[in-house]
C-alpha cells in the first residue's frame, strides 16, 4: 500500500542504480583505457575492466543496497554491462584516433 513505509531500496530505484554505476564506470574504464593503454594490444585496458567490475560490490554496499540478495544472474548482469560499455567507448575513441 502506498501509506506502508518500504524498508531499503525499492527494487526500481536499486535496479536503476545498479544499471546507472555499471554503465558510468564502464565508460570510465573505457576512457582510462585510452588514456592510459599504449594501443589496443596492451594488457592495462583489460585490468581497467577488471577494477570496473570489482569496485562495484563494495560501492553497492556502502550506499545501502543489499547484496546479499545478489545471485549469479546480478553478477553477471553487472559485469556484462560493464565490458559491453568499455568496450564500445574504448572502441570508438580508438577508431576516431582520440588521444586523452
Amino acid at each position: 500500500m502506498a501509506t506502508e513505509t518500504a524498508e531499503g531500496w525499492d527494487d526500481h530505484l536499486r535496479g536503476l542504480t545498479v544499471t546507472t554505476l555499471a554503465s558510468v564506470l564502464g565508460i570510465g574504464a573505457g576512457v582510462a583505457a585510452q588514456a592510459l593503454a599504449t594501443g589496443p594490444n596492451d594488457r592495462l585496458g583489460l585490468y581497467l575492466l577488471g577494477a570496473a567490475v570489482l569496485v562495484q560490490i563494495p560501492v553497492y554496499m556502502a550506499i545501502g543496497i543489499d547484496v546479499d540478495d545478489f545471485g549469479p544472474k546480478e553478477y553477471l548482469y553487472i559485469a556484462f554491462i560493464t565490458f559491453s560499455l568499455w568496450f564500445v567507448s574504448w572502441g570508438i575513441l580508438m577508431t576516431a584516433g582520440t588521444s586523452l
